[in-house]
C-alpha cells in the first residue's frame, strides 16, 4: 500500500481557454454584425484575431514554461 497522493490537481490548459476565447469573440461580433446595423471589415477583424490568437498561445506557453511545479518529475 502506497502512502503518497496519487490525486494530482490540473491546471486548465490555456490553448483551451484561448481558442474558446476566440470562438466567443466570433460568435459576438457575428450576431453584433447580425441584429444591429454595426458592419466589420472581415478581413481585418480576422486578422486582429489571428495577431491576438498568436501572441496569447505564444505569452501562455511561455508563462506554464515557468510555472512548472517543482514538486513534478521533469519528463
Amino acid at each position: 500500500m502506497s502512502t503518497q497522493d496519487t490525486t494530482s490537481t490540473r491546471r486548465p490548459r490555456a490553448g483551451t481557454i484561448i481558442w474558446g476565447a476566440v470562438i466567443l469573440a466570433v460568435g459576438s461580433l457575428v450576431l453584433l454584425n447580425q441584429l444591429t446595423d454595426i458592419r466589420f471589415d472581415t478581413g481585418v477583424v480576422l486578422m486582429g484575431l489571428l495577431v491576438g490568437t498568436g501572441a496569447a498561445l505564444v505569452i501562455g506557453g511561455a508563462l506554464s514554461m515557468v510555472r512548472k511545479d517543482p514538486s513534478e518529475p521533469p519528463s
